[in-house]
């Protein structure tokens, strides 16, 4: 299975990354998974936990109001660019938003709130040295002078590795984070196949996106839960999902 599966990932054009760790039994197959590679969506995984590292520490209140004006709004994904000016959120909604929809406004405003150099500070105390907040979503021109963030296949694997067994800031943090996670509504790479099983395990994942940039990342909650990182930059994007799709439902079957 291990070399079928780095095979069919060799064949895909661009850059890829794969890391798949088994929770149960540490297995893991891994391919490229050191490279650093342009984040998207993913990056919000670790806002998502430095939000948590900072209601813990007593300095975020989850239920903070928020204000959203339409004029701090960018393009989606997202639920926030189209509600009325002044509507009004917690700090909890935002979060929520930019995980399930991976609302980019929501994760804007979780930023400014939280701090890019807090979000970093947070990320280098998980001794993550590669992953990298360096913008804002959707800033054209930072985006144009080449400013990305970065991630790398191993570094968000074992964020979701230690989410998943409960040591990621606390206990009752990972869980709730993982609750989120499950509420994905973004289900057309990891869980394609996977969702048409009667039955299915949980999948707690999150996506991300962009022009030759697909990705999805997530924790297979079967009875030997396992960690599955998919990374593409510069690729078929529909190739690849098709492969994330299949390469997910093998692990899945053999993990059941």
């Amino acid at each position: 299975m291990k070399n079928e599966i780095l095979s069919r990932l060799s064949a895909l054009p661009g850059r890829i990354a794969f890391y798949y760790q088994n929770l149960a039994t540490g297995e893991r197959i891994a391919f490229h998974e050191e490279e650093p590679m342009m984040a998207a969506s993913v990056i919000k995984l670790f806002i998502l936990a430095e939000a948590y590292r900072q209601m813990a520490s007593g300095r975020l209140d989850k239920d903070r109001p928020v204000t959203i004006r339409r004029d701090k709004c960018v393009p989606s994904c997202g639920a926030l660019t189209y509600m009325h000016d002044g509507v009004q959120v917690t700090v909890e909604d935002l979060y929520t938003l930019m995980i399930i929809l991976s609302d980019n406004s929501a994760t804007n405003y979780l930023i400014e709130i939280l701090g890019e150099e807090n979000i970093n500070e947070g990320i280098r105390a998980l001794g993550f040295t590669k992953t990298a907040l360096n913008r804002r979503m959707y800033d054209t021109k930072k985006a144009a002078q080449g400013i990305q963030n970065y991630i790398t296949a191993a570094e968000v694997g074992e964020l979701l590795a230690r989410m998943a067994k409960g040591t990621l800031i606390s206990p009752d943090a990972s869980a709730d984070m993982l609750r989120i996670l499950k509420d994905q509504r973004l289900n057309g790479k990891i869980p394609f196949y996977i969702h048409t099983i009667p039955g299915h395990a949980a999948i707690a994942h999150k996506t991300g996106e962009d022009t030759g940039i697909t990705h999805d990342a997530g924790v297979i909650l079967t009875a030997k839960p396992f960690v599955l990182v998919f990374c593409g930059n510069e690729t078929d994007v529909a190739a690849y999902e098709r492969e994330m799709a299949e390469i997910s439902l093998t692990l899945y079957k053999a993990n059941a």
